[in-house]
This record gives C-alpha cells, structure tokens and sequence, in this order.
C-alpha cells in the first residue's frame, strides 16, 4: 500500500468536518479475482493534522490490484488513516457496485 500523507492542521482548536468521496475505487474479489468497484466516502473531524489528498489517491490506486473483502477494506483504510492522521473522529463508509445480485455498504467509525 501507498503511504497517506499529513500537513499540519491550522485550525486545529476549531471543530470543522471534513468530508472526501473516491467515486472510482476499486480491488479484486479475493475469492473470484473479479474486480469490485465501489464509492469510498470519509467524513472527520481532524486534531493536529488533515490528510494530503494526492497521497490519498494514491494510497486509494494501490488497492487496485488487491485481493481484499468489503468489510476489510473499509477497516484497513480506518486503520491506516487513524495511524497517520489522528483525528478527534472519522467515520469511513464503503458503496460497493452490485455483483452477483448483491450491494454492500460496509461502514466503520473511530472517536478519539
């Protein structure tokens, strides 16, 4: 996986949200190889520190080729972000395109 990067927060006594959708993001299905494609939305309230966006987007592009289930991906993204970023809260939300008759959404929340 690609690192996330962190830029200091300037505003880091103020309470503001900061929400970010990936509307492209996509992995492979670890059982079938078949790709999964799926919206990727973040909402957080940051401390210290906010997210570098490009470095996001590459962080995102890594899981292309990634054989990986729904509900990890959503949680190994909120780990990763938690370990770099530290924000006061974050709640990650995963859409995932239809396959096979089925939509997941998977969600995951941390707070400081």
């Amino acid at each position: 996986m690609k690192k996330i990067e962190t830029v200091k927060n300037s505003y880091p006594k103020r309470d503001y949200n900061v929400h970010i959708e990936f509307p492209e993001f996509t992995c492979v299905c670890p059982k079938t190889g078949l790709p999964d494609f799926a919206n990727i939305i973040i909402d957080y309230i940051p401390d210290k520190k906010i997210i570098e966006l490009k470095s996001l987007k590459l962080y995102f592009v890594s899981f292309r080729n990634v054989g990986i289930f729904h509900e990890n991906v959503v949680n190994k993204i909120l780990d990763d972000i938690v370990a770099v970023c530290q924000p006061r809260s974050i709640k990650i939300v995963g859409e995932f395109n239809v396959r096979g008759g089925i939509k997941t959404i998977v969600s995951a929340e941390y707070n400081q």
